[in-house]
């Protein structure tokens, strides 16, 4: 059996029940704590087994340094079988995740199945595999299997799911991470071996001779050491010896006595008396005259309390990724998951023509309201009032298409078509969210927004939904005729209404109580189109 999850709808949010948060979070907190990519893999693989409590999990990385290598390689394993150490790309496997972007699950090894890559065993029964990609790279899939037949669930599913998106993104940060450390690397090295740099560079230099002592301090030595010409003579142990550790000493000793070259120590520099800890990098150079002669050493300190509050940034900023994923997961209702997971082949990349009913709804009033106030004011009403219609949307089984300005446009009928329910739910939809607005008890449009009103518009018709865009970006939306008459009768509804088409009204039986309106010239049609004010729902 075969089932395949579209990243944006099995994302992060709402979908998760209960009993998956606390894994997350903990995975989440484990993979925080630094940026290596070898170690947040092991974490990765590790978290994936132990809470899934499956057999084997694997996970293999693309080469980045060469995006053409034809095999990915095995970077961590967990469990007692073995496993090739290459996953092949031009394996069907592979192929398919990586035109598609999806997780493939076998439930059933017995049963016709076209990846055979992704039982990594012969013993194993059931398996997951899950693309680690991001907008603009690949990094890596992780593998899991089961011994067990149909073993892979919706909550397993959800949680793996929601685990590699999470790693995809720590994953990718990790080699940036890395790249700019290298590049700094460089770009160290290439100032180390410049005499100009002495009078001009900001690193902290300083040099000893043969000795040990101390024979020239920079400007920046000055400032961050307290190092400055009445020092000079004094041999290193006296300057550092309650500063530095000993490792340090025992590297700037050999450096002057053996001539040895030390890249790239660290350390931390302690002053007591200012109270103050430098986080640093320290590079040994020895000094040799003609025919070898050891004339001393160059210790070139780089303060990295930069790069460890940069560190802290890309923290913060990969936190903040994770809250994006986690608000985008609740445009999409729990019962809409649970179908596809049940019935994947109702999604399929690319574009196919369905039946739907479409809902556009604007903020009446919005223009002349938000006009000369704080935009942080602003937003701060759209949100509490997206927040509860979005509720509503997802409440009746709704998907949310995106937001466009003060207007909410969402659809039933896609991914998955049930017309005359998917027309009724709409229509409910629409009249629960003016209800809401009428309502005195409403949580949004208070105080100076009080008077902001909303107008709907609807109408129901093929469209084309899928995954459109191009290999680099891809979006589920919907497109055509049906979505511009329905964005077209939002700007005909008035402040309260609920407008629909007669193809709409065709839809609804004699669930609502309806009031026909003269028909309408909307652009783009040569004629005026039957419409109607939703009034009720009947009891």
């Amino acid at each position: 059996m075969l089932r395949l999850g579209k990243k944006e709808q099995y994302s992060t949010g709402k979908t998760k029940s209960p009993s998956m948060m606390d894994p997350i979070v903990k995975a989440s907190r484990l993979m925080s704590r630094n940026m290596n990519f070898n170690d947040l893999v092991s974490v990765l693989v590790e978290q994936s087994l132990d809470v899934t409590r499956s057999d084997l999990s694997v996970f293999f990385a693309y080469n980045h340094n060469d995006p053409g290598c034809p095999e990915l390689s095995q970077i961590y394993k967990r469990g007692r079988w073995p496993v090739n150490e290459n996953l092949f790309r031009e394996s069907s496997l592979v192929d398919f995740l990586e035109e598609s972007g999806e997780t493939v699950i076998a439930l059933n090894r017995k049963k016709n199945f076209h990846f055979p890559e992704i039982f990594l065993s012969d013993e194993m029964d059931s398996a997951i595999a899950l693309p680690l990609f991001t907008h603009d790279s690949r990094i890596g899939i992780l593998i899991l299997n089961s011994l067990s037949r149909n073993y892979y669930n919706n909550e397993k599913f959800l949680f793996l799911d929601s685990l590699s998106k999470m790693g995809s993104g720590m994953l990718s940060n990790a080699r940036l991470f890395s790249a700019m450390k290298e590049s700094y690397k460089k770009i160290e090295s290439l100032e180390r071996y410049q005499q100009s740099i002495f009078s001009s560079m900001t690193d902290i230099l300083v040099t000893f001779d043969s000795d040990g002592n101390l024979t020239y301090a920079n400007r920046e030595a000055g400032e961050s050491l307290g190092l400055d010409s009445a020092e000079y003579g004094n041999h290193f142990n006296n300057l550092f010896k309650e500063k530095l550790s000993r490792s340090v000493l025992n590297a700037i000793e050999k450096s002057i006595n053996e001539g040895q070259h030390y890249p790239g120590l660290t350390g931390i520099y302690r002053d007591k008396e200012k109270s103050r800890d430098m986080d640093f990098k320290l590079t040994l150079s020895p000094l040799m005259g003609v025919r070898g002669k050891k004339l001393g050493t160059v210790a070139i300190f780089t303060d990295e309390t930069r790069e460890q509050e940069l560190k802290k940034q890309m923290s913060v900023v990969t936190e903040e990724r994770r809250q994006i994923k986690d608000m985008f997961a609740r445009y999409l209702s729990k019962d809409l998951v649970n179908n596809l997971l049940n019935k994947p082949e109702l999604v399929k990349p690319g574009g196919a023509e369905k039946r739907a009913t479409v809902l556009f709804a604007d903020i009446r009033g919005y223009t002349s309201f938000s006009e000369g106030k704080d935009p942080a004011y602003i937003i701060e009403i759209l949100n509490e009032y997206f927040n509860e219609a979005v509720e509503k949307v997802i409440n009746n089984k709704g998907y949310i298409d995106k937001f466009i300005g003060d207007c909410i446009m969402a659809a039933w009928g896609v991914p998955m078509v049930s017309e005359e329910e998917d027309a009724i739910n709409a229509v409910t939809c629409a009249l629960e969210i003016q209800n809401l607005i009428k309502s005195g008890e409403r949580h949004f449009f208070k105080g100076q927004a009080s008077g902001l009103k909303v107008g709907i518009g609807m109408h129901s018709g093929f469209l084309v939904a899928g995954n459109l865009g191009s290999s680099r970006r891809m979006d589920y939306t919907i497109i055509g005729d049906t979505v511009n008459v329905a964005a077209r009768l939002e700007g005909v509804a008035k402040a309260g209404e609920v407008i629909i088409t007669a193809d709409t009204r065709k839809m609804l039986g004699e669930h609502f109580r309806l009031e026909e309106r003269t028909p309408v010239q909307v652009k783009g049609k040569s004629k005026a189109i039957p419409i109607f004010n939703v009034l009720e729902r009947k009891e």
